[in-house]
């Protein structure tokens, strides 16, 4: 295809991806200048480049490292690293991992549009177009796309192979792409390995469903065998990424205590996700905000029509699983997220929460418009200030 009529055909989507660059790039600020304080893909796609799976030098610093039999290794899940040896070949261990991430921000708000028109083509392009802008700035989308870092890289990442996933996935229609788009997304975030059911419910409902699913299983094992090798060979477990080795961690004695998962983190990681709300001072007043996190209906007020639908079209059932599935053992996990402007895992599952938004077709009443313009007014405030922790 001609690049004008391709151009023509996604003029939407590029003006979409225009717009989200520029407004994350000038909200980041100085960050986005040079690398972030938590370049860990960085070093772990320089260890691959060299053949390695541990690093070649020493880390920049302590937070969040793995020393294991005298060598030094990134335990989160290497898929951001692997995207970034390309980059990493050219500029080396100073390559600009905050750049890096706003990119892949700016991509989502382009593709959960592709999505929603996808899903919902009845409805008109500013509609959708609407919902994509909301995505990408009604939500922790904006304060994880601006700093870099491999925790915030990781939920951006995660987003993006969640959307091309959800694309795959819809009627069941590309098996292969989409095991090959949920087996790199539970490499890159590994709460998304659950979002495997949403394929399972599309396949179930059309012909050939067996071929689809094989076709799917295969494609996800073809990622999976050589992440439980690189799991073994590190850390002697095929299910082992490392987060039980840090090294000179705050976590590291409940870790112990309690293991990564135990139910004695869900009150704390609940408060974070729902009922945490802004600290306010009023003598002299002053707003701020807890590091364990904001509750999603202060950083997204949208979310509250979630309980409320107008509509339950076919896709209801099946994105509500996959959303339970995925964000449940956040709840129970060792970690709320700390530190972060608001509950960050629940980028996880906030591409299914905001396409069942396109989905249940609320009305455009003045508390609608309340609700997303707020949520627009409470990120730009945690972009704002949310960059200042440095």
């Amino acid at each position: 295809m001609d690049w004008r009529l391709w151009a023509q055909k996604n003029r939407v989507e590029l003006i979409l991806f225009a717009v989200a660059l520029v407004a994350y790039l000038l909200s980041s600020a100085g960050l986005c200048a040079h690398q972030s304080l938590a370049p860990h893909f960085v070093y772990q796609a320089d260890a691959f480049l060299h053949g390695r799976l541990s690093l070649t030098v020493s880390p920049p610093n302590l937070n969040d490292w793995v020393f294991e039999n005298d060598r030094w290794y990134v335990s989160f899940p290497p898929f951001p690293a692997v995207l970034m040896m390309p980059l990493v070949a050219i500029f080396g261990l100073a390559f600009n991992d905050v750049a890096f991430t706003i990119v892949f921000a700016a991509l989502n708000v382009a593709l959960f549009y592709r999505l929603a028109r996808t899903v919902d083509g009845d409805r008109p392009e500013w509609d959708h177009a609407l919902h994509a802008l909301l995505f990408g700035f009604g939500t922790l989308a904006w304060t994880c796309a601006i700093r870099g870092e491999v925790w915030f890289t990781a939920e951006t990442v995660g987003v993006t192979l969640t959307l091309l996933y959800l694309l795959a996935a819809h009627e069941a229609k590309h098996p292969l792409a989409a095991g090959l788009a949920v087996g790199c997304a539970a490499i890159t975030r590994t709460p998304l390995a659950f979002s495997f059911i949403f394929f399972v419910f599309e396949a179930w409902r059309r012909d050939h469903r067996f071929r689809r699913l094989a076709l799917f299983a295969a494609a996800v094992v073809v990622v999976a065998l050589p992440m439980a090798a690189m799991n073994y060979a590190r850390f002697g477990s095929f299910i082992e990424f490392g987060h039980s080795h840090l090294f000179a961690n705050r976590v590291n004695k409940q870790v112990q205590e309690f293991g990564l998962f135990h139910y004695a983190f869900l009150e704390r990681n609940l408060h974070a996700a729902f009922t945490r709300l802004p600290q306010v001072s009023l003598k002299p007043f002053k707003l701020g905000f807890d590091g364990e996190g904001l509750s999603l209906f202060v950083t997204t007020p949208l979310f509250f029509y979630l309980l409320w639908p107008r509509d339950k079209p076919r896709l209801h059932l099946p994105l509500w699983l996959t959303t339970a599935l995925v964000a449940v053992p956040g709840f129970f996990y060792q970690n709320s997220g700390w530190f972060q402007f608001g509950f960050r895992f629940s980028l996880d599952y906030t591409p299914y929460l905001f396409l069942l938004l396109v989905l249940g077709h609320r009305a455009r009443t003045r508390a609608w418009w309340a609700a997303a313009l707020s949520g627009v007014a409470v990120n730009a405030w945690g972009a704002a200030v949310f960059n200042r922790f440095y």
